[in-house]
């Protein structure tokens, strides 16, 4: 009966939180300033909370401590997965205007991606018990890789599924519009924005390999897998414009993400011989990730770095034509 509650309560915040998004993006279209981004992040942070409390009150301090655990885990992957989303705007050319658009499809997109993998993933697990250890090291292999490689490259031109786009669909250079697709002459064309949301799909799919591993290295349970997600994906629109105006403080967060995911990697692979608890998990992920952040505040990147990185994603975005 509990349980039946919290999903009901899961189900109504949801879709009062979706409503909500899609109102205040048809009223206010343009994108959000840095105050109106840390105002809104605050009130979808806040409800992840509440609900936290909830989970805590009703079913317990141990699935309490997994929904907190998830919560975190994926947030922050939603962050690092939102700084490529930047660099896909800013390597296309993308006037803010038009962002509020890709952003708000992309990001519905990445729920439904979830749900889908999710529920994949969890059936896999159910009858295939020792994919847990394929999950495990291919955690490892993503934290390592982003540790060693650093910042992540934006390579369009080598996306299999925007070529393949290209040769069936012929595709404008210019933006205009927020649409996706016009009618030119009785044909239907794909605007400048199409390729954009090609690129960013594809990318989803990219993230939810190492997001929803992560969050099996901590709970199996369906209600925690699914809310932890899904409340780590509300409110990305604003978080997006927030982490556009402060850039200085994600410096340090490759590598303090990198290291969260070699951590759940290699509790996935020892779990059945080393029971590592909820709260010490929780506890490691928090000190890391804040470490990552206080690191990058008394450390920031020089200006003439964050100078030579801006022009040479214009000098990229410059050399590949969009359509």
């Amino acid at each position: 009966m509990q349980l039946f509650a919290l999903w009901g309560l899961f189900g109504g915040l949801i879709i009062g939180t979706l409503i909500v998004e899609v109102l205040r993006y048809m009223k206010n279209p343009e994108p959000l300033s840095l105050r109106q981004a840390a105002g809104w992040t605050g009130v979808w942070v806040s409800l992840a909370a509440l609900f936290a409390v909830s989970v805590f009150l009703m079913d317990g301090t141990n699935k309490g401590l997994e929904f907190v655990t998830g919560y975190i885990i994926e947030w922050s992957l939603s962050v690092d997965n939102l700084f490529v989303f930047l660099l896909i705007f800013q390597y296309f050319g993308v006037p803010g205007q038009y962002q509020q658009r890709v952003l708000f499809w992309g990001i519905i997109g990445s729920i439904v991606l979830r749900v889908i993998v999710i529920a994949g993933a969890l059936t896999l697990l159910s009858y295939f018990s020792w994919l847990i250890y394929l999950f495990g090291a291919l955690l490892i292999y993503l934290g390592v890789k982003l540790l060693r490689e650093g910042d992540v490259e934006v390579e369009p031109d080598k996306n299999l599924v925007l070529r393949l786009f290209k040769r069936l669909m012929p595709v404008e250079t210019t933006y205009e519009s927020d649409r996706f697709f016009v009618r030119r002459r009785g044909l239907l064309v794909a605007t400048a924005l199409m390729p954009v949301m090609i690129v960013i799909a594809t990318a989803n799919v990219m993230f939810a390999m190492d997001s929803i591993p992560a969050i099996l290295a901590i709970t199996r349970d369906p209600f925690i897998v699914y809310t932890s997600n899904i409340f780590a994906m509300l409110g990305l629109r604003a978080l997006f414009f927030l982490i556009e105006g402060i850039m200085a403080l994600s410096r340090f967060l490759q590598v303090g993400l990198s290291i969260v995911l070699i951590f759940v990697g290699g509790k996935m692979l020892t779990a059945e011989f080393v029971h590592i608890p909820v709260a010490i998990s929780l506890g490691v992920v928090v000190a890391v990730l804040a470490g990552s952040v206080l690191a990058s505040v008394l450390f920031p990147a020089p200006k003439a770095e964050l100078v030579a990185s801006d022009e040479k994603k214009v000098e990229d975005r410059d050399e590949e034509p969009v359509g």
